[in-house]
């Protein structure tokens, strides 16, 4: 009774406190003097920080060193009730908010320009709710979940890069090495906690259709999420690697490769999982198995094997220690990644691949993959219960280019969006929401499919004025 009726006061002071605030930047009007800059004091549930504070910069900042972005306030959350108080403060500011987990979205939506941002990293527990359930806050990073679940023997199917935030990487759908066996990781997903654009505190069990909207439906978008309950699997005991280069390769050579690989990668047990990667004049064929070694993975092998200059493996290996092998680098980057669509066999990029493969080998730091979706992911029940449209395409690629210093971006990115411009001008149109490109021009359909629309009136349910948002968030319905 007690935690209502400070809230309840909080609200009443905060309603007060709004008649001061005039809408756009954060500004106190007193006695026809405008004071900048006023920032509420924080709380034990919420910290506020602005420019100039010695935590500013290492906040506002993200895994790709490319984005750079200024927001006015950065809330801090500790607490469900500090983003609810954040929330509420930003919307009598008329900020615009931002969510930020783990910061690793690849065009920097979790966070603003002149706006607040709600930093939810703080929310990182892990509670039991019993041996086949759990509850995560959206800041826990997948290498924390796993130390936690995979000692008891429990999974759930993630992303391969450990310090990605589960909250961004579930709510576009998630996919990885293991999705092929258990599913995306939206489809893990049983609950959600989340607070609204007015600061109230919403759960999906009284709202089904919230629900599906999170299983795909992005970040960013409904409100702020401070709990995902999922559905743990039981664990593989190892992981199996399964490694094919090819060195000094041309043009020619790396398009059959590639044909090879789609056409081996089409008949690919449900425990496995791979990756074709283009780098410069060099192919690197990544396969891996979840479980025991079969006839059917050997012949897999064999016919990738056929077409490298070397095969490599390692032995079936401990699910935890195996999966940290591909956790990646903890430091920021310059670069650019994003989604080249999704494909269902070779056939969809075979006359256009060959100019592809000229600007990828001639570009130093540029990367194509190409990575197998598939399995249970293609599961009737898993698409009627998520808003993730895209389950029909078995296989999904990536365009990404990296490089040392901020002026040698610009030439990269050029050749990048040329090459983005081929899939787009000649029918690659479905888009993964968790590599967004801010150059897609009809990126709700590329995202959401049909879905869209039915994602707009989630987002008017709950964000009515349209509070939360970033460059490609799903828009309100008119009012």
């Amino acid at each position: 009774m007690q935690k209502k009726y400070q809230r309840k006061e909080f609200l009443k002071l905060l309603a007060l406190a709004r008649m001061s605030f005039v809408s756009g930047p954060l500004r106190f009007i007193s006695s026809g003097k405008k004071k900048e800059n006023q920032f509420p004091g924080g709380s034990a549930d919420v910290t506020y920080y602005k420019s100039g504070d010695p935590e500013y910069d290492s906040l506002r900042k993200g895994f790709n060193k490319r984005i750079n972005k200024f927001p006015r306030v950065i809330a801090l959350c500790k607490t469900e009730a500090g983003v609810a108080e954040a929330v509420a403060y930003a919307s009598g500011a008329g900020l615009p908010i931002a969510i930020k987990s783990g910061g690793h979205c690849m065009e920097g939506f979790s966070c603003n320009d002149g706006g607040m941002v709600i930093n939810v990293s703080l929310l990182n527990k892990i509670e039991w709710i019993n041996n086949e359930t759990i509850k995560v806050g959206p800041g826990c990073t997948i290498s924390h979940l796993y130390d936690e679940i995979l000692p008891k023997g429990k999974i759930i199917p993630g992303g391969s890069c450990g310090s990605v935030g589960i909250g961004g990487l579930t709510l576009g759908g998630g996919y990885g090495l293991l999705a092929r066996k258990y599913g995306l990781t939206c489809d893990s997903l049983q609950e959600v906690s989340m607070v609204d654009a007015k600061g109230e505190i919403r759960n999906t069990a009284n709202d089904k259709e919230l629900l599906w909207a999170c299983k795909g439906g992005g970040n960013g978008n409904f409100g702020v999420i401070t709990s995902l309950t999922f559905k743990l699997h039981k664990a593989p005991a190892t992981l199996q690697s399964f490694r094919f280069r090819t060195h000094n390769i041309n043009a020619v050579r790396a398009k059959q490769i590639l044909q090879n690989w789609f056409e081996t990668t089409a008949d690919l047990p449900p425990s496995c999982f791979s990756a074709f990667v283009l780098n410069k004049k060099t192919i690197y064929i990544l396969l891996t198995n979840a479980e025991k070694h079969t006839a059917h993975v050997q012949n897999v092998i064999d016919k990738l094997s056929v077409v490298a200059d070397k095969t490599t493996s390692t032995k079936p290996q401990p699910i935890a220690s195996a999966l940290k092998v591909f956790y990646g680098d903890k430091n920021p980057q310059f670069f650019k990644n994003a989604s080249a669509g999704l494909y269902k066999s070779f056939s969809d990029i075979e006359p256009i691949v060959d100019s592809v493969i000229e600007i990828v080998m001639t570009s130093p730091g540029m990367i194509y993959q190409v990575n197998t979706l598939g399995g249970k992911i293609t599961q009737p029940e898993f698409e009627k219960a998520s808003a993730f449209p895209h389950r029909a395409y078995p296989y999904f690629s990536e365009l990404q280019t990296y490089w040392q210093t901020e002026k040698q971006g610009a030439r990269l990115i050029e050749r990048f969006e040329a090459v983005q411009e081929i899939f787009i001008n000649n029918g690659i149109k479905a888009q993964y929401r968790n590599y967004p490109d801010v150059k897609f021009k009809n990126w709700e359909t590329m995202y959401y499919g049909d879905n869209y629309q039915r994602l707009r009136s989630v987002k008017f349910k709950y964000d009515r004025y349209n509070q939360i948002r970033h460059e490609q968030s799903v828009a309100t319905l008119a009012l």
